[in-house]
């Protein structure tokens, strides 16, 4: 329990950077020993190796990292990202070592698994036990038990001193007591004779072990145990690559205007109050208010809006926003870590700090089971001693005992069938970050939905034409709209005129040059198409030329609006003709993936920035009834944290960097894989295509992982406990537990290829048009966006 700090001192926020944590039991020995420091709060991240630590004003960062290394482990302060990059771009050569923590692991399970193959060979067959065979196993088991084997002998050591037991003390006791029984064999008993061999006999039997070695044993746990820390730590390494996502998403460059002349600097060099240009297509380089020009400005990336926003001078702007109209000249200010962006990047990383890590099953079983098995070896040590049964005897069960204990199988319990699930789902689009993220699925009942890009396609596309009927004998049709309208929209850079020109192409192909195009700041543009002049854009636009709405395309343009559309009005020839609907539409599979997911017990509710209505329309379509609209990036991850309070396991999907704090702070967060580095970096699993159905395939398939996972081990520690009397009353014959681990292992494999099997259920369902029925009788049924 952490020391209160003094009433009235100031607290400041203190990042420190952790080495060495094999276990999340790592993390809660580190948060006990910082938190015993005078008015300090620690939460220690397992997953990203970080501490947060909460501390008064005065403290020394050098006295928290004093406390760490006290602990057993490493500490230090992180350097600046800017620091970092630049780090990283000055020292490429160096990046392979730097960059990738796993490369270390990655060889010496390589070399394990080159020196292992043979031993366990020479062992398991008695073919191939050649005069001498036992001495070359000798020399390639070696460097396995001691180099490729020294993280888990490290670890055990430093759990040793603070007086803990995981499952890496009793991979170091099982593998150290292999190999040193073994030694003694070879150099004291019989087992270094010429000839000797390991015959294939299913008996029980007495034994004083001097005959038999159990070098296989000690090389083949390591190469399977440092298969699954690899698979593991990779994955573990994926957890801040949403921060470094989000620090890269912003412009890199900017042009700005110092002393009347325009120069391009570094994004972190601007300074508030300066004056910079965002041009057509550009990102805004940093939060700050427009001083001249007028545009639309795409944010759904930040804000979840589908529609591009108008601004102009006055306007506030948000950087990593794109500029999709006219030039703008943007007075900075906010700058660094003070911008939206930056705020995110903390949510993405108090998400995840808060979130809860799951223990591995293998590591909660440890707690418990290896202390018994320690127990059980001394006291099995010290019955035969008493029993008078001689050293030799009494010293080969209680080894027995922990060799028996080790489980083999456990090394490919999980990245078994981690790898055969992560495979198949790979084939279906499905990408599953590690074994942490199969035991949410498992409890999961409420599933959180981004509306845009996840529900909806993302993208503008033309949906409906309403034609005044007055106009309908003057030969007036949708085609003749479309070609106009389309031509003039053409012209322009809007993303609302491209969802008409686009729409228009798709219909009637080419469409006709445009003359005298302008374009109306914040109304629409004008043109002259086959020698008639039109107007295209918002109602105001039309009325400002005498050419106002009819009372039929003014019912049509309220209809829209009230579904959340945009309308957009169109007069030529001093009258106006018809209003065009555009809005994002809802993905054709989105229904079926709703149902899908309501067969798997979630309760689907619809969550996005854009306002109520689109919102409303949206879940209508798809069939779903609870939505919440309206909200902010921060207020995504205050429903999600609020439903978690009410007891609910919730999974998100999304999409956008607006996501990616609510994905981290899910208890299951799935991110589409046709959005965002970030979210997707954030989140637990990636949809790689994009389509909604594969969120109930991915849950589905999480969970069939997860049991496979429990059935291989239980399989895994199974035999082991059976085989542990054996072991103690002296009655283990060698071949009997090499048999036994060879038959668990094949089991846990075969096991796990059952998941090769899984189908995908989007695989045998037809696809039907979602909410038909909620579209006008002019809807544009040949139109795709």
């Amino acid at each position: 329990m952490s020391t209160p700090a003094p009433a009235g001192a100031r607290v400041t926020d203190i990042e420190l950077a952790i080495g060495g944590m094999t276990c999340a039991s790592c993390a809660n020995r580190i948060e006990r020993k910082l938190n015993k420091l005078a008015g300090v709060t620690a939460t220690v991240n397992y997953a990203t190796e970080k501490a947060r630590v909460n501390a008064p004003e005065g403290v020394d960062p050098a006295t928290l990292v004093a406390q760490v290394e006290a602990a057993g482990y490493r500490a230090e302060l992180p350097k600046p990202p800017a620091t970092e990059a630049r780090g990283a771009e000055s020292s490429e050569g160096a990046t392979d070592s730097a960059s990738d923590p796993t490369r270390a692991l990655r060889q010496r399970l390589v070399t394990s698994v080159v020196l292992a193959v043979p031993v366990i060979a020479l062992a398991m067959i008695p073919a191939l036990q050649f005069t001498y065979w036992q001495w070359i196993s000798l020399a390639l088991a070696g460097p396995v038990v001691t180099w490729a084997a020294w993280p888990f002998h490290r670890a055990a050591w430093a759990n040793l001193r603070h007086g803990a037991a995981t499952m890496d003390t009793l991979i170091s006791m099982g593998v150290l007591a292999a190999f040193a029984w073994s030694l003694y064999a070879l150099l004291f008993g019989t087992a270094g004779v010429p000839g000797m061999v390991h015959p294939f006999e299913l008996t029980i039997a007495p034994s004083d072990g001097a005959g038999n070695i159990y070098l296989e044993v000690a090389a083949g746990v390591t190469t399977f145990i440092l298969a699954g820390r690899y698979f593991e730590a990779r994955s573990k390494r994926l957890a801040g690559a949403a921060l470094r996502a989000l620090l890269e998403l912003g412009a890199k460059d900017v042009a700005v205007i110092r002393g009347g002349v325009e120069t391009r600097i570094p994004t972190d060099q601007l300074a508030v109050d300066d004056r910079f240009i965002v041009r057509p297509g550009e990102k805004i380089a940093t939060d700050g208010v427009v001083e001249e020009g007028s545009s639309a400005v795409d944010a759904s990336m930040l804000t979840g809006e589908s529609v591009p926003v108008e601004v102009r001078p006055g306007d506030i702007v948000v950087g990593a926003t794109v500029n999709a109209g006219g030039r703008l000249v943007v007075r900075a200010t906010r700058v660094g870590t003070d911008t939206q962006l930056a705020q995110m990047a903390r949510l993405v990383e108090d998400a995840q700090n808060g979130k809860a890590q799951v223990q591995r099953l293998a590591d909660r079983i440890s707690g418990v089971f290896v202390p018994i098995v320690i127990a059980l070896a001394a006291t099995t040590l010290g019955f035969w001693l008493g029993t008078g049964a001689g050293a030799a005897a009494a010293f080969t069960a209680a080894v027995a005992v922990l060799i028996i204990a080790c489980p083999c199988a456990l090394g490919l319990a999980t990245p078994t069938a981690l790898l055969v699930g992560t495979g198949r789902g790979a084939q279906l689009g499905i990408l599953i970050k590690g074994p942490e993220v199969l035991e949410s699925t498992r409890r999961v009942d409420t599933i959180v939905l981004d509306k845009t890009g996840t529900v909806t396609t993302g993208q503008m596309s033309l949906v409906a034409i309403h034609i005044d009927p007055s106009h309908v004998a003057e030969g007036v049709d949708e085609d003749e709209v479309l070609r106009l309208a389309g031509a003039v929209e053409n012209a322009s850079e809007h993303p609302i005129a491209t969802a008409v020109a686009r729409g228009a192409r798709d219909r009637i192909g080419t469409l006709p040059d445009v003359e005298e195009f302008t374009n109306v700041e914040g109304l629409g543009v004008q043109g002259v198409v086959d020698g008639r002049a039109l107007l295209v854009g918002r109602a105001a636009l039309l009325e400002q030329w005498s050419q106002p709405l009819t009372p039929e395309l003014e019912a049509a343009k309220a209809a829209a609006e009230a579904r959340g559309h945009t309308a957009i009005a169109v007069a030529w020839d001093g009258a106006a003709r018809a209003v065009l609907v555009v809005a994002d539409t809802v993905k054709a599979t989105s229904a079926q993936a709703i149902a899908q997911l309501r067969d798997l017990g979630l309760t689907p509710v619809l969550l996005t920035g854009d306002n109520a209505a689109v919102a409303r329309t949206v879940a209508d379509q798809v069939g779903i009834d609870e939505v919440i609209a309206e909200v902010l990036p921060a207020d995504k991850v205050d429903v999600v944290r609020r439903l978690q309070d009410q007891g609910k396991i919730v999974a998100m999907v999304g999409d956008g960097v607006n996501d990616a704090a609510a994905l981290a702070q899910a208890d299951l967060g799935l991110a589409m894989g046709t959005g965002t580095d970030v979210a997707i970096e954030a989140s637990d699993v990636t949809l790689v295509r994009g389509d909604l159905r594969a969120a109930a395939d991915a849950i589905r398939l999480s969970r069939r992982t997860l049991a496979t996972i429990k059935g291989n081990l239980f399989w895994a520690f199974a035999y082991n406990i059976a085989a542990l009397p054996l072991a103690a009353t002296g009655l283990l014959n060698p071949m009997i537990a090499g048999a036994a681990m060879a038959f668990s292992s094949a089991f846990v494999v075969a096991n796990s290829l059952r998941l090769r099997r899984f189908r995908s259920l989007s695989q045998e369902q037809p696809v039907a048009p979602a909410g038909a029925g909620h579209q006008t009788t002019h809807e544009l049924a040949t139109i795709r966006g």
